[in-house]
């Protein structure tokens, strides 16, 4: 049974552009912030909120090394939306499915016509 309080915490870190693309450069592998924060045209302060988000939506685990923040991806937390997207994928495949089927099936008999004077 999915968590529907951790698929919105997902969706919703996912709805932002900036947040997508922090996702997308630490799927290519772990950064430190400041990486993270290099290519993006916002303050490192603004990169720790958004990381903040996808960290309470299970997304990114961060962990301070020395003085240095590293930046990982959890692939569990991506599994949450792809879970949820899999879920309605096949409902809807059953359903097309069905429609298929009926559209498929066999056609009605036609009545054949009567003859006159029988009943």
């Amino acid at each position: 049974m999915l968590n529907y309080g951790a698929v919105d915490r997902v969706f919703q870190a996912l709805g932002d552009s900036t947040r997508r693309a922090i996702v997308e450069r630490l799927s290519q592998g772990s950064m430190s912030v400041s990486d993270l924060a290099k290519p993006l045209d916002i303050t490192l302060a603004a990169v720790v909120q958004h990381l903040q988000v996808l960290e309470e939506s299970g997304l990114v685990r961060t962990e301070k090394v020395g003085r240095v923040r590293s930046c990982h991806i959890q692939p569990q937390g991506l599994r949450v939306a792809e879970d949820w997207i899999s879920a309605r994928r096949s409902l809807w495949e059953r359903r097309f499915d069905r429609l298929g089927e009926l559209l498929d099936g066999p056609e009605s008999p036609t009545p054949s016509p009567r003859k006159k004077g029988s009943s």
